[in-house]
């Protein structure tokens, strides 16, 4: 089938100590520390590096200070790597490192790697809900979860420049099998990895006019980790970079949180799962950015005065 998931990321960056302060009140387990990297681990195996002095072979970053170096996709067979890897070999370099991924990189300058998807498995109870007609908790109160663990890393979201957009695009989609979902020709392109059922595990995403990271989305559980964990995160003295909300494409409940190692980080639950029969949508214009957001009296007593 080929990629199945985001396997790792590595950021550059310029604090390890912030990075790994973030990274720990948001959920994610610190695997390895020294004084130039930090490795992070996910419910499901996948790994978050953290390094200072990120090196060979990975390209230069495509932005000033803190951002994405590399993401490296997970694939499901060993077929499946070796036909991936010689395809991408035909018009680029793509080296080896002794871990078993392949490094190369993409039309916009960021790092690619692609290595055997090593998935975990984990354990996941959502919480039981009650509606009248649709009673799945009986004679026991809900207690806080207090803050999130994300399970995943579900998707990740890439500034690309503008002109040649059409070739980033192709890179993944033809090259290495993403499908289009969703077609947003002022903003960007939505897309699923073959071995994925999420609406989306990349989005490139064209506002801007030079190329930088914009986001990477873990999904956690549910609605409440989703808030609870915002909330956590605030607590510790985080920023909030845009208020809860409901995606429009996708569907997905987001919090987004200023990240130490560049751009930002989003928790997701609830995102639409398609099929080979979604059919891609193409918007002409950009769609609103969510169903819902979170509203009170209080944004209209801060209001400028008009």
């Amino acid at each position: 089938m080929g990629i199945q998931r985001i396997e790792s990321v590595t950021y550059g960056i310029d604090d390890v100590d912030e990075c790994v302060r973030f990274f720990g009140d948001f959920g994610l387990f610190l695997l390895e520390r020294t004084e130039e990297h930090a490795v992070f681990e996910t419910l499901t195996g996948q790994t978050l590096h953290l390094d200072t002095v990120p090196g060979p072979p990975l390209p230069p970053p495509v932005e000033a200070g803190p951002t994405i170096r590399e993401v490296v996709w997970g694939v499901d067979t060993p077929d499946e790597l070796a036909r991936l890897v010689a395809e991408l070999g035909r018009d680029r370099k793509v080296h080896e490192s002794a871990d078993g991924v392949h490094h190369t990189v993409d039309e916009s300058g960021f790092g690619v790697g692609l290595t055997l998807a090593r998935p975990k498995n984990a354990d996941v109870t959502p919480r039981p809900a009650n509606v009248s007609g649709s009673v799945d908790r009986w004679n026991s109160a809900l207690e806080p979860l207090t803050r999130a663990f994300p399970l995943r890393m579900c998707h990740v979201a890439l500034n690309i420049v503008k002109a040649g957009r059409e070739e980033a695009v192709a890179f993944y989609t033809e090259r290495l099998g993403f499908r289009p979902t969703d077609v947003v020709e002022p903003m960007g392109v939505f897309m699923q990895a073959p071995g994925d059922d999420d609406q989306h595990t990349m989005l490139l995403c064209h506002r801007p006019d030079r190329a930088g990271v914009n986001h990477i989305a873990y999904e956690v559980p549910g609605f409440d980790d989703v808030i609870e964990g915002g909330n956590y995160m605030i607590e510790r003295g985080w920023r909030e970079a845009r208020k809860l909300g409901r995606h429009t494409v996708g569907s997905n409940v987001f919090r987004f949180l200023h990240a130490p190692c560049g751009g930002r980080v989003e928790y997701a639950a609830d995102m639409d799962r398609v099929d080979d029969t979604y059919e891609t949508r193409v918007h002409e214009t950009t769609p609103p950015h969510h169903i819902w957001a979170l509203r009170s009296n209080r944004d209209q007593q801060d209001a400028p005065a008009t």
